[in-house]
């Protein structure tokens, strides 16, 4: 039976269509799958995110750990409640799993993992910590998590959540900057996403979560399903785990180099050896943005034929509202250049594409 999350009966009263997702039973639309991408674009919308695994690392060898278990580097983590975003690989540098982590304090760091690799993440981590007396893993399993995104968000949320906050804590809303997460009485709000617009992640109790849902429905903001999240992070040119990475592929071949911490050279990360191994020869496949610039929808394992260079495969494709084109990204061999043309095969026809550089979309207008 999939599990379910504070927030279910709220999506089967708005006549959401359920969906297993990872092992969750979610809300992949509400009616118009489209509607939803446009309404965050736009305007706001909020998503139920309750699924994914929040896990708080605490004690004196929080940081010590998180220096070896992932590839970048929280050195740079010195203001409370700065995010960083960062995999965790394997000794051959491939991704176990990406994931955001936040600096709260010396000895308490705030990690938020893939749903469908929360157990896999979770004996990972167990199993790295084992030489670390002084650490806590501790999963929060009472709390769950909206995300509110779109150029509206944030003045939503703030307004929404007036009746729930206590005093000044609209005003640290108001002034929480990008990529930061602030502590607060009755929740935990982070500047972060995955729509590649602005807004708020906000994580609380999963009694209080179909209140606060509520407050945000009743402010106007649009509820939005899995596949509206899945169109806006792909214009977005962000990752899915499973498809546009997973542990047979480095960082560095899907356009990840930017989240390795390389320096200080004396920090030895699980997967550094193989990392700097394929950094010296070089890559082989890399991953790409592409254009259909025929009719049909580009999807995920189609095969990409790169003229002289050879194939590739789409790992994640669809039809993009905001562009009204198909459009994927592909991991393709590293020769291939931007602006080159390609054909894709969609139901035993060759069509043309176009190779381009990724976000499609950004802050709501065509990047192309």
């Amino acid at each position: 039976m999939e599990q379910r999350t504070p927030l279910y009966q709220a999506h089967l009263r708005a006549g959401a269509k359920m969906v297993n997702f990872g092992g969750w039973d979610m809300p992949v639309n509400y009616g118009s799958q489209i509607d939803e991408h446009h309404a965050v674009r736009r305007d706001a919308g909020m998503f139920d995110v309750s699924h994914m695994c929040i896990v708080d690392l605490e004690g004196s060898d929080t940081r010590e750990f998180l220096h070896v278990l992932v590839a970048n580097y929280i050195g740079k983590l010195k203001q409370p409640g700065k995010a960083l975003y960062s995999c965790m690989l394997n000794p051959d540098g491939g991704v176990i799993d990406d994931l955001i982590l936040y600096y709260m304090r010396d000895g308490w760091f705030r990690l938020v993992v893939n749903a469908a690799t929360a157990e896999k993440d979770l004996a990972w981590m167990h199993q790295q910590a084992q030489s670390f007396t002084a650490l806590e893993i501790k999963r929060r399993s009472d709390l769950g998590m909206i995300a509110v995104q779109g150029p509206n968000a944030r003045q939503k949320v703030i307004q929404a959540l007036r009746g729930f906050t206590v005093k000044d804590e609209d005003e640290r809303l108001s002034s929480l900057g990008r990529f930061f997460g602030q502590d607060m009485e009755k929740m935990f709000v982070a500047r972060t996403g995955y729509t590649g617009e602005d807004g708020f992640e906000i994580a609380v109790g999963g009694e209080q979560c179909e209140f606060v849902w509520k407050l945000l429905l009743d402010e106007g903001v649009t509820p939005c399903g899995l596949g509206a999240r899945d169109t806006l992070r792909l214009e977005a040119g962000m990752n899915l785990y499973g498809s546009d990475m997973d542990e047979s592929t480095t960082p560095l071949e899907s356009g990840l180099e930017w989240t390795v911490g390389w320096e200080p050279v004396s920090r030895q990360f699980i997967g550094r050896s193989a990392l700097e191994a394929q950094r010296e020869t070089g890559t082989t496949r890399k991953l790409v943005g592409l254009v259909l610039l025929e009719r049909g929808v580009l999807r995920s394992q189609q095969k990409v034929l790169c003229q002289q260079h050879g194939a590739g495969r789409i790992t994640s494709g669809s039809f993009s509202p905001t562009l009204s084109k198909s459009i994927a990204l592909a991991r393709v061999p590293s020769s291939v250049g931007i602006n080159e043309h390609c054909k894709v095969e969609i139901r035993d026809k060759q069509s043309s594409a176009k190779v381009v550089k990724y976000p499609f979309v950004k802050g709501g207008k065509s990047c192309l």
